[in-house]
């Protein structure tokens, strides 16, 4: 099994989700996170005149799959969550060595 975690931009995750849904993706966690990297943040214009917001605010997906899905929900992820400009975001795939179902005690990928 693979975790992914996927950090995105927030007005790409109804979009996301719906197709992730449509492909039998449905198990997740969503969070609301805030960071920077490359693009380091930004500069805004107000009244007082500039001034600069370093940590913006983003998406953090995040889900575990069998390894034969992984690369489709990668694909997924790139294909909706983009927009072709610098602080898209991010994905991270991590071996999952055991899942739990608290209520049942199942294990492995039917615990998923």
């Amino acid at each position: 099994m693979k975790k992914i975690e996927a950090i995105i931009r927030p007005e790409k995750l109804h979009l996301l989700r719906s197709k992730l849904d449509s492909k039998g993706f449905s198990g997740m966690t969503v969070s609301e996170v805030k960071g920077r990297g490359r693009q380091k943040g930004v500069t805004l214009q107000w009244r007082a005149g500039d001034y600069r917001v370093e940590f913006l605010p983003k998406m953090k997906l995040e889900m575990v799959v069998d390894d034969k899905d992984a690369q489709a929900v990668i694909d997924l992820i790139c294909e909706y969550a983009q927009t072709g400009e610098a602080g898209d975001g991010k994905i991270f795939i991590f071996p999952v060595d055991d899942v739990v179902r608290v209520r049942t005690k199942e294990r492995g990928c039917g615990a998923v």
